[in-house]
């Protein structure tokens, strides 16, 4: 290892090149990425007195990418924009270190400073996500400047220590993406201001309290009788908030409705009304809640828009009683795994799958029983050798099964048997595919949380039982992104050692192997993650079992001849840097 190499790199201690490469996205598509596969050469970029120059240190590439090349400028970060003539520099799981830094901010900043960058940029109450609206990390360098420096949350930058490894820093990102998913928190009462509908049931002549102060601006009733109705008008009468009544559901125009009340942020549905639910779905707000009080079985599924559910933060919530504010008591939040519980994982073979098993067997007082599921025999070969001697050691029974060896019989009686008859406590779906979410629903046990954290599109419609929402109080909940406390906690963890994100490296490039690694996350190639080192040229993508070919001092420093680590990234950076 060439450690005056190592040193001068990390300390920017070295003429910075006239010329960079970096990766455009002109359109929809593969083949317009870059031209003819291959990065492109650019002056070395001008800033500005507000402005710093980043050197990029490492990228890894995120699914959301391929979103991106598969949509083009129909993707909603980016529509409407002409990329043949304004293109997308994509990547936001980035590790960076300041070059240069302009002469209005030498007071805040030096060269030699190290951070990761949390994308989802906001600045004047507009979106400017890094890698989307704004120039990205596929790059070797990059200007930031007052979107990032000066945005509506503070600086959008977050310092990392000088003992962090470059892909470790990275790979915080989606790691916090993972962090979020289980810090989602619902209203635990209706919506202050908001605009509530509350929907009898024909066939229901139940009689319901309301338990709760009705905070909402506007109140819409259809339908609704005896004492409750009563309440309403009472409310109404002193002036608590507006109130409109109309006849009962089937006579109701709710596309018109949700058009004038623009959505709705609570429903409550008063009733098993499978045909209710399922049409004033479609009108929640975002964030918005639907609460069915009812008794008895659903007569059939509920067509449910899951992509919602992760994207829009719908929740779905229930009591078979006759309290309606029983159904906002604060169930499950947030939505963690349940202590000494019993998990599934859907989908648990691929990048992100993976990194939620890690994060299950390695949580301090997390599930003691968990399955992972996935119907790539390889990829879960990859779970078993990274995490069972994990959960052993923690003891933690965990079970990697393919469903496509078994008949839907064997694998429904494994399920049961499993969780012991109770059915489970957690099912987290990482494969989008509605069919899956169908198929778990009947294995959900009491107060059960199904974690939609697959990138389901909005408009993906699953088949629900809902009878569980109500009768056994089970939650689906979902989410995007993550918060910038999310992304601090994630890093503070890695250089902690509480939290190891260089696990879920699984392959390796240099600044022209991003379009082959943009093809292998595309494909699913890989069971971890694909990391770019920009600053490196001529090392083609790279599976870290395979370095032993191409750079065996590097595939030397491997833990277990298997997970990149420190030392590995330190022998890559010394051997094969230019300065």
């Amino acid at each position: 290892m060439n450690d005056k190499i190592l040193s001068t790199y990390k300390k920017v201690e070295y003429n910075l090149p006239k010329e960079i490469w970096t990766w455009h996205l002109y359109g929809a598509g593969l083949e317009n990425l870059g031209k003819d596969g291959k990065p492109e050469a650019y002056p070395m970029p001008k800033f500005g007195p507000d402005q710093l120059l980043l050197r990029i240190d490492a990228v890894g590439i995120c699914f959301s990418d391929i979103k991106v090349i598969n949509q083009g400028n129909k993707h909603p970060r980016v529509v409407g924009r002409d990329l043949t003539t304004d293109p997308v520099t994509l990547g936001h799981e980035a590790a960076v270190t300041i070059a240069s830094v302009g002469d209005n901010l030498k007071d805040q900043f030096k060269a030699g400073q190290r951070f990761i960058i949390q994308a989802d940029v906001f600045f004047g109450g507009k979106s400017m996500a890094f890698g989307y609206a704004l120039p990205g990390a596929q790059s070797q360098y990059q200007v930031v400047g007052k979107e990032v420096i000066n945005g509506d949350e503070g600086c959008y930058l977050i310092p990392m220590q000088e003992s962090t490894g470059y892909a470790e820093a990275a790979l915080a990102e989606p790691w916090a993406c993972v962090v979020a998913s289980y810090r989602i928190e619902r209203r635990t009462s209706l919506k202050p201001g908001g605009v509530l509908w509350v929907i009898g049931s024909p066939n229901d002549s139940g009689d319901y309290s309301l338990d709760m102060e009705i905070t909402a601006k506007t109140v819409l009733a259809t339908g609704v009788r005896g004492k409750l109705l009563g309440d309403l008008k009472a409310g109404f009468a002193a002036g608590k908030f507006e109130l409109f009544e109309t006849p009962e559901f089937g006579g109701v125009d709710v596309e018109s409705l949700a058009k004038e009340h623009l959505g709705f942020d609570d429903i409550i549905v008063l009733g098993a009304d499978s045909d209710i639910v399922e049409r004033a779905a479609t009108v929640l707000a975002k964030d918005g809640i639907m609460n069915i009080v009812a008794k008895g079985d659903m007569a059939r599924p509920v067509k449910i828009d899951v992509g919602k559910v992760h994207y829009m933060n719908h929740s779905y919530l229930g009591t078979n009683g006759g309290s309606i504010a029983a159904s906002y008591a604060p169930l499950r939040v947030p939505s963690e795994l349940k202590p000494g519980g019993c998990a599934w994982f859907i989908g648990a073979g691929g990048p992100m799958g993976q990194m939620h098993v890690q994060r299950a067997v390695e949580l301090p007082g997390g599930p003691k029983k968990i399955v992972a599921t996935d119907v790539d025999t390889a990829r879960l070969e990859s779970v078993k050798q990274r995490f069972i001697p994990i959960a052993k050691r923690r003891g933690i029974e965990l079970e990697v099964v393919n469903p496509l060896e078994l008949s839907k019989e064997e694998f429904d009686k494994f399920l049961k048997e499993f969780a012991g008859g109770e059915g489970f406590d957690d099912i987290v779906v990482l494969a989008p595919i509605a069919a899956l979410m169908e198929q778990a629903v009947p294995h959900m046990g009491r107060e059960c949380l199904m974690n939609i954290f697959a990138g389901v599109p909005i408009g993906t419609i699953a088949s629900l039982d809902m009878t569980g929402v109500y009768a056994k109080s089970i939650r689906f909940v979902g989410s995007s992104g993550s918060k910038v406390t999310d992304l601090q906690d994630t890093l503070h963890a890695a250089e902690d050692g509480t939290l190891s994100t260089n696990t879920s490296v699984a392959a390796i490039g240099g600044i022209e192997a991003s379009w082959d690694g943009m093809k292998a996350v595309k494909e699913g190639t890989f069971p971890g993650r694909v990391v770019i080192y920009p600053q490196i040229h001529n090392l083609p993508l790279t599976s870290l079992p395979n370095l032993k070919n191409v750079l065996p001092n590097v595939y030397a420093k491997l833990t277990d001849g298997m997970f990149w680590n420190l030392e590995a990234e330190a022998e890559l950076l010394s051997e094969k840097v230019e300065l």
